[in-house]
């Protein structure tokens, strides 16, 4: 017996196998395990040994002797690699996230010439859980370059940053997000909690939303259903820093409290001092949270900060006034009132920072900064944009937000079914016109009543779909390989009703507009014949193109970037797409189908005058016209040409080229981004400009 053999057996009794039991276990045969433990068979194959030693549960080391024992060395065993797609998308969400946070970063000057220095201190007790509940009481009075540091030292991960206005919040999350992205663990990823309304929707659910907004290739679906999005939230794979407790809607920070305590997620939770304070009355503390209150700046550190940021040597005596305590002491303690003084005084040739000794009152100082800033940044210009940043403003507070998300500047239905109507009649007598060959007064005129119709039709569908939320941003493309599931049927049957309705109302107006110009017309039975002619027609013609668009919807992929400008672009790209797929079906299934009908009524001894030039001019202007009518009223970027293309600019209160004039102010410092939407600088900016209006 050779030394393979005496292993084998001794491991094998060891084990407290038979014979016959290891074979079983090993997938071999017994005469095998009898002839390697006999000697009889002294090559055993490789696989053969693997299959032994897995069966006996080897050790490491006892797997090397027995291969030794056998003559050769166990190769090394190359584990495969399992795609994960939350850690994929975790990896793409982390360097998205990095990028867009070092850019605002650049943006807003916060390193030029050095960071200011935001401090902090631990919050009053009646502001944070009990040390037990946080895991340990220790110190968390820091600095803006530790923030990190901080939040690692509070055991449940769950930090409270408070401080008033302007106290340097927002610098602080976003030096937090580019300090802990750097780290392996889950995505740092700033919400803007103004948008979130509790009583609504869950935390989980709504951060989703954001994530997916910003980052639109997160409405994949995830490995176990539902989104990517979900699917990180769930995973906690994302790490939210909840930025503006206070910018919730009035009368839901308690239920905003109450939904936060109902989750253990480790955050980052920021808000001015007095709205938390009142939540907290209302409810309870943040469980399990820790809480810190930033600190105003100090005489040395404007000393030390305001000259080194311009060569003239003009903020000598605004310091000496500082020191002497008073109004200007007062209001240059924020990170925000100082950015606004070096702005307009270290930034702008020929403006003297002396100016401020002329007030001697926080609040005229403080009204004196934010009213100079746009002038300062604008210089002559800045007359003209000044009612086109009020206009915004108050657009932002009338609807309770501070988000500037381009597919929310109208909902009107008004206005819509004035747009829808207005490009459905010039877009049906042009297609007429070129058909036929010619410009007739029943082609003028049905063109009217046809856009009169299709623009109330559409302007009470655009009515319907906005009464419980706005129209959003598609998060899809078209590809050129689809599937035929339950969101085709629903589709199909929504089209199915949507373009009967609309070919019922076709007949209807083609009917009038005869009866109108042509003497003797009467109506008779066979226009109810039309009408459902068309209503058929239009409406399986409208169910075929619906159904085909779910089938061929795909999520946007990784490449697509949620800046406001790629989204947007992203999303005319598909309603073009859309279109010029929507036509050319609708247009061929129209005239096919209407030839199809009028010869089986012939056939049934119906009067039809069909031919195949007026199947084509009833395809093209139902293609056209119902494709127009559908982008203008039931998308996120037809409301976006309606309202701020055409119907703002004309009546004065935007620009007309408002995506170039939004990037110019985000530029020039008035906007910043978060993610896919635009904001102001800073809440009391918007607040400054909405009470011009």
């Amino acid at each position: 017996m050779g030394q393979f053999g005496v292993l084998l057996r001794q491991w094998r009794q060891r084990a407290g196998l038979s014979q016959e039991a290891l074979a079983q276990r090993a997938a071999v045969g017994i005469r095998t395990v009898r002839g390697l433990e006999t000697g009889e068979r002294t090559d055993p194959r490789m696989g053969t040994v693997r299959s032994l030693a897995d069966a006996l549960e080897l050790t490491g080391a006892e797997r090397a002797e027995l291969f030794a024992a056998a003559g050769r060395d166990e190769p090394a065993q190359v584990e495969t690699l399992r795609f994960d797609p939350l850690a994929e998308a975790a990896e793409t969400l982390k360097v998205a996230v990095e990028a867009r946070w070092r850019r605002e970063e650049e943006q807003r000057q916060i390193h030029d010439p050095v960071p200011l220095p935001v401090r902090w201190e631990g919050a009053p007790a009646d502001l944070q859980d009990s040390w037990r509940n946080i895991g340990g009481e220790v110190d968390l009075a820091n600095r803006l370059d530790q923030v990190v540091e901080v939040y690692r030292k509070v055991g449940s991960r769950r930090l409270v940053v408070l401080g008033r206005a302007g106290s340097g919040k927002t610098v602080l999350t976003t030096r937090f997000v580019l300090d802990l992205v750097k780290d392996q663990g889950p995505v740092p990823v700033i919400f803007g909690l103004g948008s979130w309304h509790p009583e609504r929707i869950g935390l989980r659910d709504w951060m989703a939303e954001q994530l997916i907004r910003d980052h639109p290739f997160l409405v994949a679906p995830g490995p176990s259903g539902g989104t990517l999005a979900s699917a990180l939230v769930d995973a906690q794979r994302v790490l939210p820093v909840l930025d503006g407790f206070d910018e919730i809607a009035a009368g839901l920070h308690r239920p905003a409290l109450n939904a936060l305590n109902t989750t253990t997620l480790p955050l980052l939770l920021t808000s001015r001092v007095d709205e938390y304070r009142d939540a907290v009355e209302g409810t309870d503390v943040l469980t399990s949270a820790a809480a810190v209150v930033l600190q105003d700046l100090t005489v040395d550190d404007l000393a030390d900060y305001l000259p080194r940021t311009t060569r003239k040597n003009v903020w000598t005596p605004v310091l000496d006034e500082i020191r002497n305590g008073g109004a200007l002491a007062k209001v240059l303690t924020t990170p925000l009132m100082v950015a606004l003084a070096r702005r307009i005084y270290s930034d702008t040739p020929d403006h003297d920072p002396a100016e401020l000794l002329r007030f001697h009152e926080a609040d005229a100082i403080e009204r004196h900064l934010l009213g100079s800033f746009v002038p300062a940044v604008y210089g002559a210009e800045a007359e003209r944009v000044q009612p086109w940043l009020g206009y915004l403003a108050e657009h932002l507070t009338r609807l309770g937000t501070h988000d500037v998300a381009w597919w929310r500047f109208g909902t009107s239905a008004k206005v819509t079914g004035l747009a829808v109507g207005t490009a459905v009649g010039l877009a049906d007598f042009v297609v007429e016109a070129f058909v036929v060959g010619a410009l007739t007064v029943r082609g003028l005129l049905f063109a009217v009543m046809i856009g009169l119709v299709t623009g109330l039709f559409f302007g009470l569908a655009n009515s319907y779909v906005v009464r419980g939320a706005p129209l959003e941003p598609v998060r899809t493309r078209i590809r050129l390989r689809g599937r035929i599931d339950a969101k085709v049927w629903s589709r199909g049957l929504l089209g199915l009703a949507f373009g009967g309705g609309v070919g019922a109302a076709y007949g209807v107006a083609r009917a009038a507009a005869f009866w109108v110009v042509t003497p003797g017309f009467e109506m008779t039975a066979g226009v109810l014949v039309d009408v459902g002619v068309f209503g058929l027609v239009f409406g399986f013609g409208a169910a075929l193109v619906f159904g085909l668009v779910a089938a061929l919807e795909a999520p946007l992929d990784v490449r697509s970037a949620g800046s406001p400008v790629d989204l947007l672009e992203a999303n005319r790209r598909h309603v073009i797409e859309l279109v010029a797929f929507f036509v050319p079906v609708f247009a061929v299934f129209v005239a096919a189908a209407t030839g199809v009908v009028a010869g089986g009524l012939t056939a049934l001894r119906f009067e039809v005058v069909w031919s195949p030039t007026t199947a084509l001019a009833l395809g093209l202007v139902g293609g056209i016209g119902g494709g127009l009518a559908y982008v203008l009223s039931l998308t996120a970027w037809g409301q976006w040409v309606v309202f701020a293309r055409v119907w703002l600019p004309l009546t004065g209160r935007l620009p007309w080229r408002l995506s170039a004039f939004l990037d110019d102010a985000y530029r020039r410092g008035v906007l910043r981004r978060a993610g896919a939407v635009y904001q102001f600088r800073h809440a009391r900016l918007q607040e400054y400009f909405a009470r011009l209006r």
